[in-house]
This record gives structure tokens, C-alpha cells and sequence, in this order.
């Protein structure tokens, strides 16, 4: 796979570098196009850049022959339009009658001048038009690099819940940081190489075939005699890039585990063993990325080794021809055929530079495939419908769910939540509490049975309509490293400050957010981390109130308070549940007693149902519960 444009493959090509090419005309289709005007540009400058560097190197044959006076023929002007002539000949003939006749009024020294003049000015031409044809390609590389990103931070958006549960923070962060960046260095860096490089080398072959077939032919002979020495190298790139790759993910894993980690690892005195885990984890991944090191480090050296045996060869093979006695090409033009064949080198080693880069972009860009070829299992019907309110009930209706076939998590679920009541779902831990609720947003999808929401599958209504009927408090609260206001007015579009206030008072937040120097604008750090946990509970509540949404669900909000933090809470609470449909999932039986209905969920069942002191007089599972609490 590491042979992709090199020029050798391009002379001795296989199934191989027909499907490498295939995948990365695939990637540059789906980023390419949008910066189509780009490639023309570059495409135009990389022309004349080739054009006006042969002109310039044309330039060398009368420059010698004029220094060693080995021209004697006597020129005459041709007509441009003789028609027994070749247009090359006359073009030839006629450039050395104008440098015979320069010679003859001037003096050699003065045409050396004038041509060495014109050399310059062929020189400055090329270089702009070089230097123009790679600066055009810069907004389409950062452009590409900028559309991957957007691209796999909106599909990282789009992708449902179970996803996220099934792959590691540290991954996705590395995909979308090490190997967007691999992408940009390998693939986008390698694009203008691979436009220039095949004007440049047509060009140049052009002129070689010109100037002497026979040597043209010999030197294409000697070529296919090392294409074994360059694919030899790089065989296994690719596969080594995707193993340093995940070696780097690794390494994120755990920087990501240890920042949110900190606080156990200092109190369980781990840091030892953090640090040799980590130290260990950075080894192989230097052994990983030491390995890709080097065989691209082997690019260079080797392409500049037969890049040198293909010259010498052809000296070889050249300078017999002139010393021969019928001899097709003169010295000079021998000369001017070495310097465009010099001149193809470096092409041909950028080519071997791009067939090592590209696999390793490949490879980055297969593992942030990973990511956007992902399956969203969560879709939208086409004909799906908007809902605008909330007007009787929430349903479910013999509702089964599992995360993986054969292992299920609910089972024959049948429930119904009224308009304005609240329903309470208690029960120990894995039961499938949070796994029930997260069905009503769409967050996973049933496997079977409906739930419904005033007599219509969800599966039936538009997602964001769906959702904008729903608030949600969870456990821990999900706060951004922003100003206070800008988190309580999340979501919520043109929010005043006066409704940000009320929402806080509502929620027991303004008070202590006016005790900020900064009051609203006060920033709250990384997820609110410069917050107690009852204010950050408190400001997640205020957004839900902000949001005021028909439907509230509750998940365990008051569970990892203080008794303080919990009353000032479960105020807040009980004034956003308020006239609103409610479903709590609760631990402490206490927040939960005057729900219109509790369901105890054991082993994905409702087990029992009713109120508290309905439930109490079954003497059943929650009896057993709520007797442990009081203990």
C-alpha cells in the first residue's frame, strides 16, 4: 500500500497501488470538491512553473556552445511557415540565427550576458509560479483538515448514547486531535505534491524523448530494475501507522482516566503505579511510532541511492553514444538531457516521500472512519411529524430492551404517566432505572413494544420536536466551563437576564450566585468544578426551569448531597415539578413519598406499584427497602 504515485509503481503497476489509489480518490472526493477552483489554479501555475524552467535549462546548449565555440554551422532565417520543416527545427534554427547574430554585432561576452539575463528572468518566472502553486493549495489543505473535524464533531452529535458507552473518552479525543493532525500532515501535505509532480514529470519526459529517444528509452529500461528496491521499504506502513495510532490513543485514555481520577489516586497513594502504568504505555508507543520512524527515514537515502544509479547508468550509456562516430546528440545537448534527467529526480523522490506519508494519513483517516461510518441506529422517519404540546399521557406499552441481543435489560414494560402526575421509579442499582427514562427522549430506541406520547409512537415524531418537550436534572450535574448565565440559558435561544434571575430564585441559585464577585458572569470552570455539588445541582435545575419544558425527568438528583444542599434541592425541585409530568428515579425513599405513583423496578420488571403507603401494606420489596432506610 506505501507505493501510492511513486513513480516506479506508476512504470510497474499492480492490484495494489489500483486499490490504494481508489482509497484515497475516495477520501478526496468527499473533501475535495468544495475547493475545485484551487486545483485548477494550482494545476495552471504547476504548467507554466515546468514550462519556463525547461526554457530556462534550454538555454544551457547555446550558453556552452558559444563558451567553447563548437558551433560552426552558419544559420540563416527560416520562414515560420515552411511547410517541408518541422516546427521544433525551425524554432532551433532560427533561436541560434538571433544568437549568431547577437554574437556578430555584440561580441560573445554580451550575448553570455543577454542570455544569462533571460536565464534570470525564466528562473524568477518559475519560482513565482512555484511558489504561487503551493501557496493556492493552503486554504484546500487547512480547508479539508478544518470540514474533517466539523464533520466528525457533528457526527460525534449525531450518534446516540450507546455508542459513546461501547468506546473510550481518550480515543475519540485522539482521533479527532492525533489523527485529524496525521491526516493533515500526510495526506493534505502530500496533495500538491501529487498535482506537481506528474505536470512536472510529463514535461520533463517530454523533453527527454525530444532531445534523444534512444536515451529516453534506455533510461526507462534501467527503472523497472529497482521498482523492488522502493515497495521492498514500506510494505508493512500502514500497518505500523495503525498500531502507533492506537498507541497514542492509549496514552490519551490514560491522561483523560488520571485528570478525572486525581482525587482517588492521591487518596489510595497510587501515584507509583499511575506513573509506571503510564511510563509503559509511552514506551510502546515510542517502540510503535520508532518503527514508522524508520522506514521513512529510509525513504530518502534510497530513492537518493537509485535516483544516483540511474544517472550513472545513463552517463554510461550517453557519453558511448557521443563517443561514437555517429553520435545522435552533440555534448551540449548530452549536457542539457543530464540536467532535465537530474531534474526528474526530485519529483520522483517527493513521489517516494507521498508513498510513505499517504499510508500513514490513510491509516488516521481509517480510524476516524471508525467514527463517522459509525451507525446511528436512532432515525428519523422521513415522514416523521412535529409535536407541539403535551396534552394526556406518557405509555409504555410492553416495552422490552437490550443492549446486546440476548441479554436483556427491561422486560414487558407496561406503564402510563399522566398529564401533571409524578411517577417514581425506585429500585437497586443495574435494576434498569436510567435505561427506562432514557427511552422517552429517544436516547436509545425499544426493542421492542412502543412507547407513546398522547397516543403516538415516539418512533413517529421528530427528534428535536421530541426533545424540546423534555427537561432532564441528573445526579451529577452536567455543567460547561462557561459563565454561570451562559449555563443556565443553555439551549435556549435569546435568553434575558431577567428570565436567567428568575429561573435562579426559582431554583435557590441567585442567592449564592450574587455572592460571585463576577455574579452571573462568573465562570464556574472545567464542569463547574469552582461549584459545591448542591450548586451545581442547583444551576442544572435552574436550567431545566429556564427550559420549562411539559415533561421533567429526574435522575437521582438529590442522591449525592449533604442534608443542607438536599433541602435546598429538593425545594428547587418541588417548585420546577410543579404542574409538570414528572418521572424520578429516586434512592432516598424520602424524595419520593407524595409521588402519585412509584414503581419498583427489580431485575428490569415492575415488580410492584402504587403510592407509598399503598406499597407499605403489600409488605413486599419496597417495604423492605424503605425499612433498610430508616435503619
Amino acid at each position: 500500500m506505501t507505493n501510492l504515485v511513486n513513480i516506479f509503481d506508476f512504470l510497474v503497476p499492480s492490484p495494489n497501488i489500483y486499490r490504494v489509489m481508489k482509497e484515497f480518490l475516495q477520501l478526496m472526493r468527499r473533501y475535495v470538491s468544495p475547493y475545485g477552483k484551487y486545483l485548477v489554479g494550482a494545476v495552471f501555475l504547476n504548467v507554466f512553473s515546468a514550462v519556463f524552467n525547461i526554457f530556462s535549462f534550454t538555454l544551457i546548449i547555446p550558453i556552452l556552445q558559444i563558451l567553447f565555440k563548437m558551433d560552426t554551422t552558419v544559420y540563416s532565417f527560416i520562414p515560420w511557415d515552411t511547410a517541408d520543416m518541422q516546427m521544433k527545427d525551425i524554432l532551433i534554427n532560427n533561436a541560434y540565427f538571433y544568437v549568431t547574430q547577437l554574437i556578430e554585432k555584440h561580441g560573445g561576452s554580451v550575448t553570455l550576458l543577454v542570455l544569462g539575463l533571460f536565464l534570470g528572468m525564466m528562473t524568477a518566472l518559475k519560482t513565482a509560479c512555484y511558489f504561487g502553486s503551493s501557496a493556492i493549495m493552503i486554504p484546500l489543505r487547512t480547508g479539508i483538515v478544518r470540514d474533517i473535524r466539523v464533520t466528525v464533531y457533528n457526527k460525534m452529535l449525531s450518534l446516540p448514547l450507546g455508542f459513546f458507552s461501547r468506546e473510550r473518552k481518550g480515543d475519540i479525543i485522539a482521533r479527532m486531535s492525533g489523527d485529524v493532525g496525521e491526516v493533515e500532515y500526510s495526506i493534505t501535505s502530500s496533495l500538491d505534491m501529487l498535482i506537481k509532480n506528474p505536470i512536472l514529470i510529463i514535461f520533463y519526459f517530454t523533453t527527454l524523448i525530444i532531445t534523444s529517444w534512444q536515451l529516453t528509452l534506455f533510461t526507462i529500461a534501467v527503472v523497472p530494475l529497482m521498482a523492488w528496491g522502493m515497495s521492498a521499504i514500506g510494505k508493512k506502513l500502514k500497518k505500523e501507522s495503525l498500531e502507533a495510532q492506537r498507541k497514542w490513543s492509549d496514552t490519551m485514555s490514560q491522561l483523560d482516566e488520571t485528570l478525572g481520577g486525581l482525587r482517588i489516586i492521591k487518596a489510595f497513594i497510587a501515584e507509583d503505579r499511575m506513573k509506571d502504568r503510564f511510563r509503559k504505555t509511552s514506551e510502546e508507543l515510542r517502540k510503535a511510532t520508532g518503527k514508522v520512524a524508520v522506514r521513512q527515514a529510509l525513504a530518502h537515502p534510497v530513492s537518493e541511492f537509485l535516483g544516483t544509479l540511474m544517472i550513472m547508468f545513463v552517463l554510461w550509456f550517453g557519453g558511448t553514444l557521443i563517443l561514437s562516430k555517429a553520435s545522435p546528440i552533440d555534448a551540449p545537448t548530452f549536457i542539457f538531457y543530464m540536467v532535465i534527467l537530474y531534474s526528474v529526480l526530485n519529483p520522483l523522490k517527493e513521489f517516494a516521500r507521498a508513498g510513505y506519508n499517504i499510508p500513514k494519513g490513510l491509516a488516521s483517516m481509517e480510524r476516524v472512519d471508525k467514527i463517522l461510518k459509525a451507525e446511528n441506529n436512532i432515525k428519523e422517519k422521513p415522514d416523521a411529524v412535529d409535536i407541539k404540546s403535551f396534552d394526556r399521557e406518557i405509555e409504555f406499552r410492553h416495552v422490552d430492551f437490550s443492549y446486546e441481543p440476548g441479554k436483556e435489560i427491561l422486560k414487558d414494560i407496561c406503564l402510563k404517566v399522566g398529564k401533571g402526575k409524578t411517577v417514581a421509579l425506585v429500585g437497586q442499582s443495574g435494576s434498569g432505572k436510567s435505561t427506562l427514562v432514557d427511552l422517552v427522549p429517544r436516547y436509545h430506541d425499544v426493542t421492542s413494544g412502543e412507547v407513546l406520547i398522547d397516543g403516538t409512537n415516539i418512533k413517529d415524531l421528530k427528534i428535536k420536536s421530541l426533545r424540546s418537550l423534555i427537561g432532564n436534572v441528573n445526579q451529577e450535574a452536567i455543567l460547561f466551563n462557561d459563565t454561570i448565565f451562559n449555563n443556565i440559558a443553555f439551549g435556549v435561544e435569546n435568553a434575558t437576564m431577567e428570565q436567567v434571575v428568575a429561573a435562579a430564585k426559582i431554583a435557590n441559585a441567585h442567592d449564592f450566585i450574587m455572592e460571585k464577585e463576577e455574579g452571573y458572569d462568573t465562570n464556574i470552570g472545567d464542569r463547574g468544578g469552582k461549584l459545591s455539588g448542591g450548586q451545581r445541582q442547583r444551576i442544572s435545575i435552574a436550567r431545566a426551569i429556564l427550559k420549562n419544558p411539559p415533561i421533567l425527568i429526574l435522575d437521582e438528583a438529590t442522591s449525592a448531597l449533604d442534608t443542607e444542599s438536599e433541602r435546598l434541592v429538593q425545594e428547587a425541585l418541588d417548585r420546577l415539578t410543579t404542574s409538570r409530568t414528572t418521572i424520578a428515579i429516586a434512592h432516598r425513599l424520602s424524595t419520593i413519598k407524595n409521588a402519585d405513583e412509584i414503581c419498583v423496578v427489580h431485575e428490569g420488571r415492575i415488580v410492584e406499584r402504587g403510592t407509598h403507603e399503598e406499597l407499605i401494606r403489600l409488605n413486599g420489596y419496597y417495604k423492605k427497602l424503605n425499612d433498610m432506610q430508616a435503619l
